[in-house]
């Protein structure tokens, strides 16, 4: 029974944060979603959203959704725009796609404070500096 449902373990597939532009005022960010396979992915639904502590009291962001007819091998998209307010809260993103007649989904979190520029890495497909989980 178990034993005969389809491992549908999502690998190669990434949600980064990307540092943009930087100034002396500001720095803009945005979240994408990279394919890291050499197989397009299809009908892709992400949705998002903030939760956590901040000052005390418990704060949720409003729930975005996005989706994605195809993203195709090696390649990236953009999701949204982040606020850097945020990168005090969890940072969920849970993505859904299709293989084939296959489905996936994986919940990727970015925990508060884990956005900074100690952990950036150049990230694949993209050629910028952010913080990646895959």
């Amino acid at each position: 029974m178990i034993k005969d449902l389809p491992d549908n373990t999502v690998h190669d597939i990434a949600i980064a944060v990307a540092l943009e532009s930087e100034s002396v005022e500001s720095k803009i960010w945005y979240v994408y979603l990279i394919n890291l396979k050499n197989e397009p992915i299809e009908n892709v639904m992400i949705t998002s959203k903030g939760y956590g502590e901040k000052d005390g009291e418990q704060v949720k962001t409003s729930t975005l959704r996005h989706m994605f007819p195809a993203v195709d091998g090696k390649a990236f998209k953009l999701i949204e725009p982040i606020d850097e307010q945020t990168f005090g809260l969890n940072n969920e993103y849970w993505l859904s796609y299709y293989i084939g007649t296959n489905i996936f989904d994986k919940k990727f979190i970015f925990l508060p404070e884990s956005i900074v520029e100690m952990n950036f890495i150049k990230l694949p497909v993209l050629n910028k500096p952010g913080v990646m989980i895959s």
